[in-house]
């Protein structure tokens, strides 16, 4: 009778050890693809191939812009480009993406910035053809477009 408890006991307390990893697992939100490619032209600026990175947590949404084609003419500091990524919505309106993140980006060196924060619905699908991206550095404002839709196709969050 007396294993029989142990037994019993042991059983319930693994049972409640995976419901507690259960409840406490990250959820599986995820965003697909993860990462695109556009074209991208930002005036006198210059303009080329950029990367879009995304990640996605519930409604939280980050997109990270990398591009060694568009480059900073001076030296820019630390998280000192505010930037607001405009995405359009499949389904009708945009989505925007802001933030102030970036590393140091030398003088001729490649832009990057981001994460970007923002807010996604299940089941939107974004594109960056269509939107842009304004970055404000030194009081100066830079456009970017996309040329042409982003490959392999719009970000599809869950």
């Amino acid at each position: 009778m007396r294993s029989q408890r142990i037994g019993t006991g042991a059983a319930l307390a693994a049972g409640t050890l995976a419901a507690t990893a259960l409840a406490f697992a990250p959820s599986a939100v995820a965003v697909a693809p993860t990462t695109a490619t556009i074209t991208a032209n930002c005036g006198v600026f210059g303009g080329g191939a950029a990367t879009l990175t995304a990640t996605q947590s519930g409604k939280a949404a980050t997109i990270t812009l990398k591009s060694t084609a568009v480059t900073a003419p001076i030296a820019v500091g630390k998280d000192s480009i505010r930037s607001t990524l405009t995405l359009v919505k499949a389904s009708g309106g945009t989505t925007v993406f802001s933030g102030t993140k970036n590393p140091a980006i030398p003088a001729g060196g490649g832009v990057t910035v981001g994460p970007l924060d923002g807010t996604v619905a299940s089941g939107d699908r974004l594109e960056a053809f269509g939107g842009s991206l304004r970055m404000v550095v030194f009081g100066i404002t830079i456009t970017c477009t996309a040329t042409g839709p982003q490959s392999p196709g719009p970000f599809v969050f869950d």
